[in-house]
C-alpha cells in the first residue's frame, strides 16, 4: 500500500458515505423512510438488486473459489433468471397491490400475525448472520493480507455503513448504491484486462484458456445427478431456482429494493436486469479468477496463501518441514511452467496433446497434493486455525502484483461491496422488526415521525449486532458457500409458506404455521447430518412446507 493506493481507497469511502448521508437526510415519514417515496426507476432497481446480492464476499470468495475448482460454481446461477420471471409475475403484483412496506404484512393478511411473526423472525436471524459475515469477510482477508486489526477493521466497517443507513433508510441505499456498482464493476475491468496484459506476450486469450482447460478448470457443466455433488447443472436449476425464488422473493434485504419502485412495471424491469446480468456477471468474476490461475502457470505462488498460517508455521518446529515443501512446489511449479510455454501460440502446439495433457494433470495432483500437506503442517501447529485459503488468493494477487494505484482502487471495490449488501441487510433488519416486530405489537397509537425514529433505532441496534457477531465470527470453508449454506438453511421453508399463500387457496393459517415449525426442524437435522449438498436444502425445504401444510390442512377440516 503506498501513499497514492491509500488516498484512492479513502476518497472512495468517504465520497461514498458522504454523499449518501447529504442526498438522503431528513425522512419525514415511514413511507419515506423505506420505500423512498416509490421514487426509484427501473434501471436504478436493476443495480440495487444486483448489489445487495454482490457483497465483499462476491469479489474475494468466487475468483478464489475458480482458481482452486474452476468454473463449475456457475451453475449455482442458472435457475436465477427463471426465478426472477415467476417473481415477476406472482410477487411483485401482489405486494404492489397490498401497499405493504415488508413482504411478511402480506402473511399476516393472508394467513395469521403468528405465521407472519415466524416468517419475520427465520428471516431476522438468518439476514442478521447474513449480515454479520458481509463485515467479517472483507475484514479478516485484509487484516490477514495488511497486518490490520481484526476488530478495528469490523468496528470502521460498520460504522461506515451505519452512518448513511442510519441517515436515510432505504433511499440512501438506493442512491449509495449506485455509485459502488460503478466502483466495483470499473474495478474488475481494469483488473480482468490488465492480468492479460502480464501473461506472455505470445499468450492469446483462447491459448490461456486452454491451459486452464488442461488443468480442469473449464468444465462449466456437469449433468450427473450425485446428490452429494454440491454443483451440478441440475443442482443449480432446482436448488439455485428455489434459493433465488426465496431470496429474491421472500427476503426482505431484496424485497426492500424493489419496492421502492415507481411502478409494477419498473420494478418488474429492474428484476429482469437482475436476470439477464447475473449470470454472465458470476461468469466474469469466475473468468477473472481462472486467468488468475492462468497467471500463476508462468509465476511462483505461495505455498499457502493466508500469510497468518505462513508466519505462524515459520515461527514453530515444524519450519524445516514447511520450507521443505515449499521447495518441492517451487520444482513443480517450474516444471509446470515449462509445459505451459508449449501452449504459447508461436510454438503451435495441439492442446488435445494427450502425453502434454496427462503430464499437466500429473503435476496439477503433486500441486494439490503439497498443499494439502501443508495444510496438514497447518493444522499440527493449531488445531483451532481455518486451513483454507480460496479467500485469499485473489487479494494476494492484487496485492503482489498490481500497479500503485490500482490496489486502493481494487480494495475500494471490496470495501464498496461489503457496505452495499451490509446497508441493504441493516435497512431490511431495521424495517422488518420495526414493522412487523414493534409496530405490529404495539397498542398504542403513535406519529410517522415515532415510527421512523424507531426504525433508525433499529438500524443501529442490528449495526451494533452485526458488528458483534463480525468480531466472533469464525472463517468457514469458503464465505460465498458459507453465506449460501446460511440462506439454504433458512430459505426453503419462508420461501414454502409464501407458494403456500400465493398458490395453495385452501390451506388456511394453522396447519402453514405447524408445517413450517416441522420443515425448519428438519432442516436442521438434514443439514446436521450432511447427506446432501445445501443447495437441495431449499428445494427440500419448500416442497415439504408445502406437502405437510396440505396434508395438515387435511387433518384438521376432517376434525372439524
Amino acid at each position: 500500500m503506498q501513499l497514492i493506493d491509500w488516498i484512492v481507497l479513502s476518497v472512495t469511502l468517504l465520497f461514498i458515505v458522504i454523499y449518501g448521508t447529504w442526498k438522503t437526510k431528513g425522512s419525514k415519514n415511514v413511507e419515506e423512510y423505506i420505500l423512498g417515496n416509490n421514487e426509484t426507476p427501473w434501471w436504478m432497481v436493476g443495480l440495487s438488486v444486483m448489489a445487495t446480492q454482490a457483497s465483499a464476499i462476491t469479489f474475494l470468495s468466487t475468483p478464489g473459489q475458480a482458481y482452486h475448482d474452476g468454473m463449475g460454481f456457475v451453475q449455482f446461477y442458472f435457475g436465477l433468471p427463471i426465478a426472477m420471471v415467476v417473481i415477476c409475475i406472482t410477487f411483485i403484483p401482489i405486494y404492489h397491490r397490498l401497499k405493504v412496506f415488508t413482504a411478511y404484512e402480506f402473511l399476516e393478511q393472508r394467513f395469521d400475525v403468528k405465521t407472519r411473526s415466524l416468517a419475520s423472525i427465520l428471516f431476522l436471524v438468518q439476514r442478521g448472520l447474513g449480515t454479520g459475515l458481509t463485515i467479517y469477510a472483507p475484514s479478516i482477508i485484509l487484516s490477514a493480507l495488511l497486518g490490520w486489526h481484526l476488530t478495528l477493521m469490523n468496528v470502521v466497517i460498520g460504522i461506515m455503513v451505519i452512518i448513511y443507513t442510519f441517515s436515510g433508510g432505504t433511499k440512501a441505499v438506493n442512491v449509495t448504491q449506485k455509485q459502488q456498482m460503478i466502483v466495483i464493476m470499473t474495478g474488475m475491468f481494469i483488473t480482468f484486462f490488465l492480468i492479460l496484459s502480464y501473461l506472455p506476450e505470445e499468450l492469446s486469450f483462447s491459448n490461456a484458456l486452454g491451459i486452464a482447460g488442461a488443468n480442469d478448470k473449464m468444465e462449466i457443466l456437469d449433468f450427473s445427478f450425485n446428490p452429494e455433488t454440491r454443483y451440478t447443472f441440475w443442482s443449480g436449476i432446482t436448488g439455485g431456482f428455489f434459493l433465488a425464488l426465496s431470496y429474491f422473493g421472500t427476503d426482505q434485504s431484496q424485497v426492500g429494493r424493489y419496492l421502492t419502485g415507481k411502478s409494477v412495471r419498473e420494478s418488474q424491469l429492474g428484476l429482469i436486469m437482475n436476470g439477464l446480468l447475473k449470470v454472465p456477471m458470476q461468469f466474469f468474476i469466475l473468468l477473472t479468477g481462472i486467468m488468475v490461475f492462468v497467471f500463476f502457470q508462468f509465476h511462483s505462488s505461495p505455498l499457502h496463501f493466508n500469510p497468518t498460517n505462513n508466519d505462524l508455521v515459520k515461527n514453530s518446529s515444524f519450519k524445516p518441514e514447511y520450507e521443505k515443501l515449499e521447495k518441492e512446489l517451487d520444482a513443480v511449479q517450474e516444471e509446470k511452467k515449462e509445459i505451459s510455454m508449449l501452449y504459447v501460440g508461436q510454438l503451435n502446439q495441439d492442446f488435445d496433446n494427450p502425453i502434454l495433457q496427462q503430464k499437466m494433470i500429473s503435476l496439477s495432483g503433486k500441486e494439490k497434493d503439497l498443499r494439502e500437506q501443508a495444510k496438514e503442517i497447518i493444522s499440527e501447529v493449531d488445531s483451532k486455525t481455518e486451513t483454507n485459503d480460496k479467500d485469499y488468493v485473489f487479494l494476494y494477487f492484487i496485492l503482489n502484483f498490481l500497479p500503485k494505484g490500482l490496489i486502493g482502487l481494487l480494495l475500494a471495490v471490496i470495501l464498496s461491496a461489503a457496505m452495499s449488501s451490509s446497508s441493504s441487510g441493516l435497512s431490511a433488519l431495521a424495517s422488518t422488526t420495526t414493522i412487523d416486530i414493534y409496530k405490529r405489537n404495539l397498542k398504542a397509537d403513535k406519529s410517522e415521525k415515532h415510527f421512523v425514529n424507531a426504525t433508525k433505532f433499529f438500524t443501529l441496534i442490528w449495526g451494533i449486532i452485526a458488528i458483534l457477531f463480525a468480531c466472533i465470527g469464525t472463517l468457514f470453508e469458503n464465505l460465498i458457500q458459507l453465506v449460501n449454506i446460511i440462506g439454504s438453511i433458512f430459505y426453503g421453508t419462508v420461501l414454502g409458506i409464501f407458494l403456500v399463500a400465493f398458490y395453495v387457496k385452501f390451506v388456511k393459517a394453522s396447519a402453514v404455521f405447524w408445517s413450517a415449525v416441522i420443515t425448519q426442524l428438519t432442516i436442521f437435522y438434514i443439514y446436521y447430518l450432511d447427506v446432501v449438498s445445501f443447495l437441495w436444502l431449499n428445494f427440500i425445504g419448500a416442497i415439504l412446507t408445502i406437502i405437510l401444510g396440505i396434508l395438515l390442512q387435511m387433518v384438521i377440516k376432517t376434525k372439524e
